[in-house]
């Protein structure tokens, strides 16, 4: 397999910088199906018998493989390159359908948790950060746009997944085969998408600049021209500051993500202008459309403004918008709409920033490997929003209460946490220069990374 070596990969003179983010992406919309694992759980639930909980399982394990795979693959991921990650990406997130097909096919369930769950999660984190430090290093000018393009197509991976899975299991069927007709269409499709990014992908070479372009980020504070190596950006304190951040602003941002529906009917249902079921669902819609438009505006925003400075934007006008859906949520259906959707937008665009901040704080020499570390604080944020909003929700329902009343302490703790990001996010500095490693990273051997790693 001498073509995923990573010396394969390296671009010869006059390779198109701008052929790198179609690459990233082709496997981003790929493994963004995830956010559309909502359309099988009714036809299992009713061709297995099982349980609402039963029918998520296999996603609540692919996010959590997600955020594993991410943090214990990043530093191979950074040693063996771009185009490794994404294969293994392939025929982990390929294979998981495959395995999932059949255990829809002879109705053994623990086959679709393994497969989409298990293997699949373990793609979805190596798909994930595959292309994270590939797109700065190639984008030194504009990390954050770069990096926005692809999470972009994380987000949007279910705008694509969703209305086509339907169109599936309408034209096979909602039994058990009809499912596993569904996943092994999936796998094989998902296979042959992915594998543009694994042929087209490529690494600059040692040195390599954007012609005519410097980056204007390097005369900020924040922005360093040295290297800190995975192992040691864990012993900073700017690590753990944007653990923080990250963990806040998806758990603010989750908090309204996952009870999006039912919030806007319980908010209104007491008033004149009652939310329907189909508005409802239209209105989940445009909250993952500023999911993913937010990815792009805002990253890209964050290289004109600096990424300190959008984050105090995410946090600080993020907790405004609650404030506001709190005060005067159920007086106006367009302002609870408008604030919903600048919170996702902000969510979203939180995700597509981290690698650029990272960049900013500890170089390019493991960015990659840092950002899987850093993507716990998704994992524990993916427990913590659900947790706080469905407490809050049936504690006040157990009480007797109704309307917005269900969801306005629970806003209230959401307003708190982003005052914790905002503040982590103002205590971040520059590196000390102690954790720097003496020599940059590309000079270094591979057997000297290898020893470091």
């Amino acid at each position: 397999m001498t073509f995923l070596d990573r010396s394969r990969t390296v671009a010869p003179p006059g390779w198109s910088r701008w052929l790198v983010p179609p690459a990233a992406l082709s496997v981003h919309l790929s493994i963004g199906q995830a956010y559309a694992w909502s359309v099988f759980k009714p036809p299992l639930e009713s061709s297995l018998d099982l349980s609402g909980t039963a029918s998520a399982l296999p996603f609540q394990l692919g996010i959590v493989m997600l955020g594993l795979s991410a943090a214990f693959g990043g530093t191979l991921v950074e040693r063996n390159g771009p185009r490794w990650a994404m294969f293994v990406s392939l025929v982990c997130f390929s294979s998981g359908f495959l395995i999932a097909a059949l255990g829809a096919a002879t109705r053994q369930y623990w086959l679709v948790v393994l497969g989409y769950g298990f293997i699949g999660g373990i793609g979805l984190g190596i798909g994930y950060i595959s292309p994270v430090s590939t797109l700065i290093k190639w984008f030194p000018d504009r990390p954050g746009m770069a990096t926005g393009i692809a999470i972009m197509g994380f987000g949007g991976g279910a705008l694509i997944a969703s209305p086509w899975s339907t169109q599936m299991l309408e034209s096979f069927g909602t039994d058990s085969s009809g499912i596993a007709s569904a996943f092994l269409v999936h796998g094989l499709t998902y296979a042959a998408f992915m594998s543009l990014g694994v042929l087209l992908v490529r690494v600059p070479d040692d040195g390599w600049k954007p012609a005519g372009r410097q980056p204007k980020e390097q005369t900020r504070a924040l922005i360093t021209t040295a290297h800190v190596s995975a192992a040691n950006a864990l012993r900073t304190p700017q690590f753990w500051c944007l653990w923080v951040v990250l963990c806040m602003n998806v758990t603010a941002g989750i908090g309204i993500l996952e009870k999006a529906a039912p919030m806007i009917t319980d908010f209104f249902a007491e008033t004149s202008v009652a939310v329907t079921a189909s508005a409802a669902a239209g209105f989940v819609a445009m909250l993952s459309l500023a999911n993913m438009t937010g990815r792009i505006l805002w990253s890209s925003t964050s290289d004109l403004i600096g990424r300190k400075n959008i984050y105090r934007v995410y946090l600080g006008v993020g907790a405004l918008m609650y404030l506001a859906i709190v005060q005067l949520g159920n007086d106006s259906k367009p302002l609870f709409v408008c604030c919903a959707l600048v919170i996702l937008s902000f969510y979203g665009g939180g995700f597509a920033t981290i690698p650029a901040y990272l960049k900013d704080l500890f170089g390019t020499y493991q960015v990659g490997a840092i950002h899987g570390r850093l993507l716990t604080a998704w994992s524990t944020a993916g427990v913590l929003g659900p947790l706080i909003v469905n407490w809050v929700a049936d504690a006040q329902e157990s009480a007797g209460r109704t309307g917005p009343s269900l969801y306005t302490t629970s806003l209230y703790i959401m307003i708190g946490l982003l005052a914790v990001g905002f503040v982590a996010n103002e205590l971040v500095r520059p590196v000390n220069a102690r954790f720097h490693e003496p020599l940059r990273a590309e000079g270094r051997t591979h057997e000297h990374q290898h020893q470091e790693s």
